[in-house]
């Protein structure tokens, strides 16, 4: 059967739109604004809306420093670096390629988690849920019918990638079930964020800002909904599911990029980039496969007390 229940399924969903329309986005926002300029709107804005989000639910921020810590190697390695980098890679690179390119993240925590000795015993089909999933990314891409796979553009957002990968490990072992409210993490990464990538402003964000309405709507769903609403959906999702289980949603976004970037900006999709989607959403369900454990048998005790017989 497939882990995970309906509320689980829903929010892949629901963050791999969110996530996956973020390229279109990017690439509207970049007319008028220098990558860094939109690292730190679209950090700020979301963390409005978290931080919104947190106290209305009545939870607060973490108090310790320790927790704090945490979420500055997160928020770098989840935020500022990758939102920098695929900003940059798409002066270059279709937004259906970055989409395609961004979903080798969960190739780069598996790879992170066989490393730190956190993915023991994988199972076999998962394992194949895997690379089958990473093979219908490369059938969208096909880098054998085109140029610049090497390209700094497309290393860029490997890059990027690669380190959404080391922060979904990082928080699930540092942050994630430790008390904190999800909701509560994901605005602190958030607010975190914002100041780490506004420290780069000085260095490489004081270009001239050309804003119009394009790049005003696009900066701003991409900060409120693609950044804001999508990191609180996948704080709970690391939660619920685990760091690799979690990164499993970036198989769904080069569906959701590749469909948007033939929709508005007249990138070309054809018959095997439908086919390469079919293989990549194959692959996710390998990933969440689990055989059907037999439910413990449930007795009661001479006290009336319940408990589960082996």
């Amino acid at each position: 059967m497939i882990s995970g229940n309906r509320g689980t399924l829903v929010r892949m969903g629901i963050l791999a739109l969110l996530w996956g329309s973020s390229f279109l986005w990017i690439k509207l926002a970049l007319p008028g604004l220098s990558p860094v300029q939109i690292t730190v709107a679209r950090c700020a804005l979301g963390a409005v809306v978290v931080v919104t989000l947190c106290y209305l639910g009545r939870n607060r921020l973490p108090r310790d420093r320790r927790t704090w810590g945490h979420l500055v190697v997160a928020a770098l390695f989840g935020n500022a670096i990758p939102f920098a980098l695929f900003a940059v890679g798409e002066q270059t690179v279709s937004s259906g390629v970055a989409g395609v390119l961004n979903a080798t993240t969960p190739l780069w925590a598996l790879l992170i988690g066989i490393l730190i000795g956190t993915e023991r015993g994988l199972k076999p089909v998962r394992l194949g849920g895997l690379l089958l999933g990473f093979a219908g990314t490369l059938l969208i891409f096909a880098p054998w019918a085109q140029a610049g796979l090497a390209s700094w553009g497309s290393l860029t957002i490997l890059a990027a990638a690669a380190s959404y990968a080391v922060s979904y490990t990082y928080i699930g072992r540092t942050l994630a079930g430790r008390g904190t409210a999800p909701i509560a993490l994901s605005a602190a990464q958030l607010i975190t964020a914002t100041g780490l990538s506004a420290v780069a402003v000085p260095v490489s964000g004081l270009q001239t800002v050309h804003l119009n309405a394009t790049v005003l709507i696009a900066i701003g769903v991409l900060g409120v909904f693609g950044t804001g609403f999508a990191f609180a959906i996948n704080y709970r999702l690391i939660a619920d599911e685990g760091a690799t289980n979690a990164t499993t949603v970036g198989y769904l976004l080069p569906v959701v990029s590749v469909l948007l970037g033939a929709i508005f900006l007249d990138e070309g999709i054809n018959a095997r980039v439908i086919v390469g989607m079919v293989v990549v959403l194959i692959g996710v369900g390998m990933t969440r496969w689990q055989r059907r454990t037999p439910s413990p048998v449930v007795a009661e005790d001479p006290t009336g007390v319940l408990t589960k017989a082996a």
